[in-house]
């Protein structure tokens, strides 16, 4: 099959890179969370060789993602599997976790059930890195990134720049404390939690047809 080709990985893989060399240097296993292509995936395993990346994302994602691993051919690389935030979650526990321009994509049940779902699948002290563009007590950060939300709006009402204060009382209900908050280019952040050891999510997040 004709591999998909998402544009913007070339352009933030390398920012994105350097946080990730800092953030998983003491990191062995990394749920990605929306894998999309799988170039991420394949551009970041293979420059932290010490990582083992285990990809996911919807079912209609899931070709893309394997003609691009198999191409790769890395070994610490896993095959992908499916994995929608408002379905089952997998077993497993993981040290780490990733996921990159998801947020704004996802329906606000869905970023939710995102949250609701990290403490099933993250070891206690896992480190979660989200990026993408964020709002900020409410506005936006820059023109373009206004510009950006409109045009997502426009394509479907439920997508939209999130609000990071909204996004952090997810995260706390959920057990995580923010340790960073990095500007990247073009108007977007990498946010940084870590889950406290022994956390116990606060409130119950109610997910649709729950």
């Amino acid at each position: 099959m004709e591999k998909p080709d998402a544009s913007s990985t070339a352009r933030n893989r390398e920012p994105i890179l350097a946080v990730l060399r800092e953030v998983f240097a003491d990191r062995r296993q990394v749920l990605e969370i929306g894998s999309g292509t799988g170039q991420h995936a394949i551009h970041f395993a293979r420059h932290l060789p010490h990582l083992t990346w285990q990809t996911s994302d919807r079912p209609d994602f899931l070709p893309g993602i394997r003609a691009w691993l198999a191409e790769a051919a890395l070994p610490n690389v896993l095959p992908p599997f499916e994995l929608d935030v408002l379905g089952p979650w997998p077993a497993g526990r993981y040290d780490a976790a990733f996921t990159a321009n998801t947020l704004h994509i996802m329906p606000w049940p869905a970023v939710e059930a995102l949250f609701a779902g990290l403490p099933s699948v993250l070891a206690d002290g896992a480190k979660l890195v989200i990026y993408g563009p964020f709002n900020y007590g409410g506005r936006h950060t820059s023109d373009s990134n206004a510009a950006f939300d409109r045009s997502l709006k426009e394509k479907a009402p439920h997508q939209g720049l999130r609000d990071f204060e909204q996004v952090a009382a997810l995260a706390a209900r959920a057990g995580l404390e923010l340790i960073d908050d990095r500007a990247m280019p073009s108007n977007n952040r990498c946010l940084v939690w870590r889950r406290r050891s022994g956390s116990i999510p606060g409130d119950v997040i109610k997910l649709p047809g729950s």
